[in-house]
C-alpha cells in the first residue's frame, strides 16, 4: 500500500502545498518551508513594557510585520493559521481563560473582525480553555502627537466592563497582535482586576520599538 494512504487527506494537501512566503519551498513545518520558518524574527521571550511582563513571539520586523499588516488591513485571513502557529511556539503559563484585546465597534465595522479574537480562538483549542470577553472597548482615538501620560489617560478611558457577562476567572491570559508601549494591555488589566482577576498574563505576536 502506498505510504500516502496512511496520511490524513487534509494533512497531505497541507504538506505538499508551497510555502506561504517564498512559494517555492515545500511546507515542512506549519505553513512555511523550513528555511522561512527558521528565518522569522523570533524573540520567544518576556519583555517589559509599562512595568508589566509581556510574552512575545517575534520582533515586529519583516516578514512578520508585513504578514500582520496584510492580515489586519487587507483581510488576508488565511494568515491567521500561520500567525496562530507562531503564537503556539510560546510557553504559556497555566490560566483559566483567554481574553482577546477588544476593539471598538467602529474598528470592528471597518475591519470586519477582531484579529486578536481570531488568534484567541486558535489558542483556545490548543490550550483547551475558554475565550472570555468581559470588557468592551469604546471609540479608539489616534495616539499620534500625545505624550506618554496622555496616551495612557486616553486608553484608560476606552475600556468598560460588560454587565451582562456573569462568568468570572482569576487567572487569565491577554492576547494581542502587537505591543508597542503596552498601554492598551495595562488599561485592560486594570479593568480585569476590577472583575476579580488576580493573575494576569499577556502574550503578543510581535513587539515594536517603543517611542
Amino acid at each position: 500500500m502506498h505510504m500516502f494512504s496512511f496520511l490524513n487527506p487534509q494533512h497531505l494537501i497541507h504538506s505538499l502545498s508551497p510555502c506561504l512566503l517564498c512559494e517555492s519551498g515545500v511546507r515542512e513545518k506549519h505553513s512555511l518551508c523550513k528555511d522561512c520558518w527558521e528565518q522569522l524574527p523570533w524573540l520567544k521571550q518576556i519583555i517589559q513594557r509599562n512595568d508589566q511582563s509581556v510574552l512575545v513571539a517575534c520582533d515586529y520586523a519583516y516578514p512578520v510585520n508585513r504578514i500582520i499588516q496584510q492580515f489586519k488591513y487587507e483581510q488576508k485571513l488565511h494568515y491567521q493559521i500561520l500567525l496562530g502557529e507562531i503564537l503556539q511556539q510560546l510557553k504559556f503559563p497555566k490560566v483559566q481563560a483567554i481574553v482577546p484585546m477588544p476593539i471598538s465597534n467602529q474598528r470592528l465595522i471597518e475591519r470586519g473582525f477582531n484579529q486578536s479574537l481570531l488568534l484567541a480562538n486558535i489558542l483556545s483549542k490548543q490550550l483547551k480553555i475558554p475565550v472570555w470577553q468581559p470588557v468592551q472597548r469604546l471609540a479608539e482615538h489616534s495616539q499620534k502627537g500625545l505624550s506618554r501620560l496622555e496616551r495612557f489617560e486616553n486608553i484608560e478611558q476606552q475600556f468598560i466592563t460588560l454587565t451582562e457577562e456573569k462568568r468570572r476567572y482569576r487567572r487569565i491570559l491577554i492576547i494581542d497582535d502587537v505591543v508597542t508601549t503596552g498601554s492598551s494591555i495595562y488599561a485592560l488589566s486594570q479593568v480585569l482586576k476590577q472583575l476579580g482577576c488576580t493573575t494576569i498574563h499577556a502574550a503578543c505576536l510581535a513587539a515594536t520599538l517603543t517611542s
